[in-house]
């Protein structure tokens, strides 16, 4: 078996939950400014988010709501969003995370799904909690923020839930009880509740301290939505246990974006591909003085070595690397470490992981720099699927081998390149097309801002690539000009049959190019 290590093979697995760790970052700064809303720009010190915390544990006991309840979140980034969770956790109780861009039929699956009691969301999202709450056990719902005058009848303000400080977390397993039900994918599906513990967190956490060499005080702009693993373990606990500030957006807006990093002068950015290809090539990003961040980091899915030297070019002051993980993952597999870096490549493996590239036909271990699929295994591995053993089993192997779906290589020094999702390849006449290779290859044309690639059925070839283009603003792309470009940098079985050109491609919150939209659009058309 060729498994591939960890350069630091070991990882403390420390008996806390993830709520104490966060409390060790808070404790050893109390008087600091921890928390930061961008909008407004109000602060919450190191021991005011403690407290609030520990107060909201102790209403949410008192309310019966706590302990061994599930309640759901359906808010965006915000302050209280982490007293929210953190309390959910201190009081021994699952948090399960909701897209605030859900809609109803959305929110009610999850609730159902996860067997959330209670609900806390913001006032604009009331309406919409409402809604995707009938018909569930669903029946508290919780205002957080800044409520109305008068409380809708059956809903509560989060500040009156705000109790006695609970002075110890609740006692929980921390090795089996379920902390928080994010929802995912995975491989292929509908969205699967993610069983992470307080293990899983905790080890994850510790797991990013060797490769980042984060150092205490850095700010980072919290965009990335604290209800996905990403922003949940990166920012909300990582930055906040290493005794960093977080300043939170409600959503990516770049220009507000680039003006906070500005304003706080963050040292450190989190991101996703499509905000790369902004700090890239928009022109706004020039108004701006980034000056102060040091290293960019990107996740989620794969960035080319073009656009990473792009914004190296352009912002000659800062380090791009990248990173992989996933839901099932806690999510960090691997990171670019502090002092190492490869481009194009999503770094190498966190502490205590192992990985293999398993070539998906014959099973068989790859060799380095042959391409197969990306196998993982360590303690921040999840408990499984919630209610869904045959998930569970296809996806977390009885040896603990995680099979993440991704086609990947590793070097000879152990750098992960990912390529593409298993299940998206295109089939051309026998020949696999994957759809990442062909879009990094449009991106890196001048007068494209973004681009996807999805299949069409074929009658010859069984499956052709289509390709979804944006262009640049105020730039008029042609069917020649991209032709010609496909034809000087990938094979021909790799040329998009078709290219159409859009306002914008589909994308996740975390960043990921939804090309079952894309696909399911085509195939419609064709019957």
């Amino acid at each position: 078996m060729a498994v591939f290590s960890s350069r630091q093979p070991d990882v403390a697995e420390r008996d806390i939950s993830i709520t104490e760790f966060l409390f060790e970052g808070l404790d050893a700064r109390p008087d600091e400014v921890a928390v930061i809303d961008g909008p407004s720009g109000a602060e919450m010190t190191a021991a005011q988010l403690k407290d609030r915390i520990q107060r909201l544990a102790g209403g949410l006991t008192e309310a019966g709501l706590a302990p061994g309840r599930v309640i759901a979140i359906l808010a965006p980034n915000m302050p209280d969003y982490v007293t929210a969770f953190h309390g959910i956790a201190w009081a021994g109780s699952t948090v399960t995370t909701l897209n605030p861009t859900y809609t109803a039929p959305e929110i009610a699956h999850q609730l159902k799904d996860a067997g959330a009691l209670a609900l806390i969301t913001i006032p604009a999202l009331a309406d919409l909690a409402r809604a995707g709450m009938e018909g569930t056990e669903c029946a508290e719902l919780i205002l957080m923020g800044d409520p109305p005058e008068v409380v809708p009848e059956g809903a509560r303000r989060f500040e009156d839930l705000l109790g006695a400080p609970m002075p110890a977390q609740h006692p929980v397993d921390l090795d089996l009880f379920v902390l928080v039900l994010p929802y995912s994918s995975g491989t292929t599906g509908r969205p699967k509740g993610v069983m992470l513990s307080h293990r899983n967190l905790v080890v994850n956490t510790e797991q990013l301290r060797a490769p980042n060499a984060l150092e205490p005080g850095e700010t980072v702009i919290a965009f990335l939505p604290f209800f996905h693993i990403y922003g949940m373990t990166v920012l909300m606990n990582f930055f906040l246990v290493e005794r960093g500030r977080l300043v939170t957006m409600p959503r990516c807006d770049l220009e507000a974006f680039l003006g906070l990093i500005q304003t706080h002068k963050a040292t450190r950015l989190f991101i996703v591909p499509p905000v790369a290809l902004a700090l890239a090539k928009h022109p706004m990003v020039a108004e701006y003085d980034l000056s102060s961040v040091k290293e960019i980091f990107s996740g989620a899915a794969p960035l080319s070595p073009e656009i990473e030297e792009a914004i190296e070019a352009r912002m000659p002051t800062t380090r791009m690397v990248q990173g992989y993980g996933m839901t099932e993952m806690s999510p960090v597999s691997h990171s670019t470490w502090f002092d190492t870096k490869r481009r194009g490549a999503s770094g190498t493996l966190v502490p205590g992981t192992e990985c293999r590239i398993v070539a998906p036909e014959t099973g068989e271990d790859c060799a380095p720099g042959v391409e197969g699929e990306l196998w993982v295994r360590g303690p921040q591995v999840m408990l499984g699927y919630l209610g869904n053993a045959e998930a569970t089993a296809e996806t977390r192997l009885p040896d603990g081998w995680l099979r993440t779906g991704d086609l990947a290589e590793v070097d000879a020094d152990g750098f992960l390149f990912l390529r593409d999702r298993l299940k998206e390849l295109i089939k051309y006449k026998g020949f696999q097309v994957a759809p990442a290779e062909v879009e990094a290859a449009l991106i890196a044309h001048e007068a494209v801002v973004d681009a996807a690639v999805s299949a069409r059925p074929d009658d010859e070839a069984g499956e052709a690539p289509i390709a979804f283009v944006v262009p640049a603003p105020g730039v008029e792309v042609t069917q020649d000009m991209l032709q010609a470009h496909v034809e000087s940098c990938l094979a021909r079985y790799k040329h998009p049959a078709e290219f159409r050109i859009v306002e914008a491609v589909p994308k996740s919150a975390s960043g990921k190019i939804l090309r079952r939209i894309l696909r399911d659009q085509v195939r419609a058309e064709v019957g």
